[in-house]
């Protein structure tokens, strides 16, 4: 298949491209590397199948995108800005407005694409846009608790927005779509920059130096393996009776973020202390795990990759690159 990814340098962007390739697919990856880098596609830039167009999809013009001869069959729309992390400077607090507008804009720029060629869209949606849940596990039917003027609005709201245009192409112009809302995810390539709680409990883990927990660590978080997530991508463009769906895919397991710490210190034999560091971000979710029942039914997926395994490899990947 001859397949578009935005954000395809990117955390799960990388995988899902090196996956494709594996597979014998054609890919092209869409990226600006303002959240990414180029070292992430290293092992695949001299593949005959890739090619790589380094462009914003927010301003790319779609009607000379050189996609080689084939007809366009597939998009994957992960491009955007995703940590939480006010300290990070690629998080999208740093990078409010270009955070908006690849999810509003660029959406609508891929989407008038993807109809352009007949193609089947997916958007990459999350966890976030049911906000600090008032229902646990969170299922597709719930609308959630977000607040559309505070602090993390400008993803929220931004990603909700994006899930709107989906659903109209879907209703009103007969475009293939379906959006997945993506749990929290870990694994290699994540950006040391992007300060997301597992990289930095393994890094200082690593160090000996204090793991730093944002409040009493009691709001829990599920964690899902990349190859389990991009698995679950892979079947929601592919599978059969998947148009216009609406699909988490995420862990169900459920920890503590101070449990989380706490496995990490053990994995990593560090001496470590754990330590309380600073009140909760404003609008923190306090819960956040999947509800997959619709995954497992409709997809015929849940995650295969253990916690304990999944740290393992996520470990072993920052100590190779701290000591590289």
């Amino acid at each position: 298949m001859n397949i578009l990814i935005t954000g395809g340098s990117g955390f799960i962007g990388s995988h899902l491209t090196k996956r494709l390739l594996t597979e014998g697919h054609r890919v092209t990856v869409i990226d600006n590397f303002i959240t990414s880098s180029k070292a992430n596609l290293k092992d695949v830039v001299n593949s005959p199948n890739f090619k790589l167009i380094e462009q914003d999809v927010t301003t790319v013009d779609i009607r000379n995108l050189d996609l080689g001869t084939d007809n366009l069959e597939c998009v994957y729309h992960l491009a955007s800005p995703a940590s939480p992390n006010h300290h990070s400077p690629i998080s999208y607090h740093a990078l409010p407005m270009q955070t908006m507008m690849v999810n509003t804009t660029g959406t609508l720029n891929m989407l008038n694409l993807t109809k352009q060629h007949g193609a089947k869209f997916l958007f990459a949606s999350t966890s976030e846009v049911y906000g600090d849940p008032q229902v646990n596990p969170q299922p597709e039917t719930y609308n959630g608790n977000v607040s559309t003027t505070g602090p993390r609005s400008v993803y929220d709201e931004a990603k909700r927005f994006g899930e709107t245009l989906t659903a109209y192409y879907s209703r009103s112009n007969a475009t293939d779509t379906r959006i997945v809302r993506i749990f929290n995810t870990y694994g290699p390539n994540m950006a040391k920059a992007d300060m997301r709680m597992i990289v930095n409990f393994i890094q200082q883990a690593l160090a000996d130096t204090p793991i730093t927990v944002f409040g009493d660590g009691r709001q829990t978080r599920s964690l899902c393996y990349v190859d389990d997530t991009v698995e679950g991508l892979i079947r929601l463009l592919t599978y059969p009776n998947t148009k216009g769906e609406i699909v988490n895919v995420g862990s169900n397991e459920e920890h503590t973020v101070m449990e989380y710490a706490q496995i990490v210190k053990k994995l990593t034999n560090s001496q470590s202390p754990i330590v309380q560091s600073e009140d909760l971000p404003i609008n923190d979710p306090l819960q956040r795990r999947a509800d997959i029942s619709k995954a497992k039914v409709l997809l015929d997926w849940q995650p295969q990759v253990s916690l304990e395994e999944g740290l393992r490899k996520t470990i072993e990947y920052v100590r190779t690159d701290i000591y590289s």
